[in-house]
């Protein structure tokens, strides 16, 4: 996720180019209460939607369970659709597309209600594009020097995937430990058994996590469970941020 500054090194020579700056800033400034509301909920459902008709009842399912945010994966026909229906439906729910691998699918994303783009890797390309459209964008990085990359950006939070397939806590530790300025949200492999060494970390701002969204649960139309489990998981990060 993308932390803009206002340039104050732009020379104003009739006064608009310092306006527009300014408006920029502003802009910014907006949409960096995106990466707060994640990190003030601590844990982010990764949702893989197969069919549409299943979206507004796991929308209601999250949203009662205390979680009004969902990162839905752009990796089924459903995403699109689904995202549109949650946001007609849901607002002020926090949404983000998941699995984004084009600049195209940026597009759909924002067009459908997303709040913000989540790639599986570190896509220059993507990357780029959002931050020149002023979408606010958090890419998904395994290596240091991917971690480079986003901070040349000026990127300060961003996905660790797949985190525990790729070293966990002690990689996030690691990659940190150089570059101070960036959280993370680790994502891959999460669930209520290992959240908790997560979180207590000062480096990790959210966890994303799949537990309390399995498909099969999904599939079964067991919302009420999802219900349960999505509270049992916000009282869990509660439980956490206590100590």
């Amino acid at each position: 996720m993308r932390k803009y500054k206002s340039h104050k090194s732009v020379k104003n020579k009739k006064g608009e180019a310092v306006r527009q700056d300014l408006s920029l800033f502003q802009t910014a400034k907006n949409m960096s209460t995106v990466a707060d509301k994640f990190e003030e909920l601590g844990v982010i459902p990764v949702v893989v939607l197969n069919d549409v008709k299943d979206a507004l009842p796991l929308a209601k399912a999250l949203v009662e369970g205390g979680l009004p945010c969902a990162e839905v994966t752009f990796r089924t026909e459903a995403a699109e659709e689904s995202i549109k229906q949650i946001h007609k439906a849901y607002p002020d729910m926090l949404i983000a597309a998941g699995t984004v691998l084009t600049t195209e699918q940026v597009d759909r994303a924002v067009a459908a209600g997303a709040s913000i783009i989540v790639s599986p890797g570190f896509d220059p390309e993507i990357v780029d594009y959002c931050i020149s459209k002023n979408i606010e964008v958090c890419p998904g990085i395994v290596t240091p020097s991917e971690l480079a990359q986003a901070v040349k950006r000026g990127l300060t939070r961003v996905k660790f995937f797949p985190a525990e397939a790729a070293g966990g806590l002690a990689m996030i530790k690691a990659m940190c430990a150089a570059y101070t300025t960036v959280k993370i949200m680790p994502t891959g492999g999460i669930s209520a058994k290992n959240i908790k060494e997560y979180l207590a970390c000062d480096k990790i701002f959210c966890c994303g996590g799949s537990w309390m969204v399995k498909g099969d649960m999904i599939k079964a139309g067991e919302f009420d469970k999802i219900k349960e489990m999505t509270k049992e998981a916000v009282n869990l990060v509660k439980e956490i941020r206590s100590k």
